[in-house]
């Protein structure tokens, strides 16, 4: 099973990436996780330059969205919205066929963020079918580097939460690949 599991930040050193790195750690058998942690190389979201103009980046990218089996989104919140970064690779993502019916679940590297998270969640279920709302995974690591986020995930709880996160999220995958698409509301 490939998830692929994008960072909305375009920080360095971004807790998200940091975040979803270490459970490239923690996945089970039979899972890999991809990072994609370059979302500010995406130029800004055009009409005008979709199907044939699609910029190569952008191609790329829903590549590996098309390759994958699900896809993780970890995200920070920016005045309490969704970063333009990840508002624009959502935007690129929007009039595509690769993520319709792909599963999506997200993860959450803070405490706090609700107004990000309810906007992402309508941006999410929007875009995609199948968008598992109540599958979903938050940590308390704001202001944490990147080994501290990996210690983090190393403590016998934490690392519990996510490889039980990750297992859930394999056992929703395959249920949604036994819905046939035509099936779905």
């Amino acid at each position: 099973m490939k998830i692929l599991a994008i960072s909305g930040s375009a920080r360095g050193v971004s807790t998200n990436t940091a975040l979803l790195r270490a459970m490239q750690e923690l996945v089970p058998d039979g899972m890999t996780l991809m990072v994609f942690d370059q979302i500010g190389s995406l130029p800004i979201f055009s009409p005008d330059h979709e199907a044939e103009k699609t910029p190569a980046a952008v191609l790329a990218l829903m590549a590996q969205v098309a390759q994958a089996d699900g896809v993780i989104i970890s995200s920070p919140e920016y005045v309490r919205a969704i970063p333009g970064g990840m508002k624009n690779l959502i935007d690129w993502m929007v009039s595509r066929a690769e993520i319709i019916h792909k599963p999506i679940a997200l993860v959450h590297a803070s405490h706090r963020g609700a107004d990000m998270l309810a906007s992402m969640r309508l941006v999410l279920s929007t875009v995609s079918s199948r968008f598992l709302e109540q599958h979903f995974l938050s940590l308390p690591l704001v202001g944490k580097s990147p080994e501290e986020v990996r210690v983090a995930l190393g403590q016998a709880d934490v690392r519990t939460r996510v490889i039980q996160f990750l297992q859930g999220l394999a056992q929703e995958i395959a249920r949604c690949a036994s819905v046939p698409a035509e099936d779905l509301p």
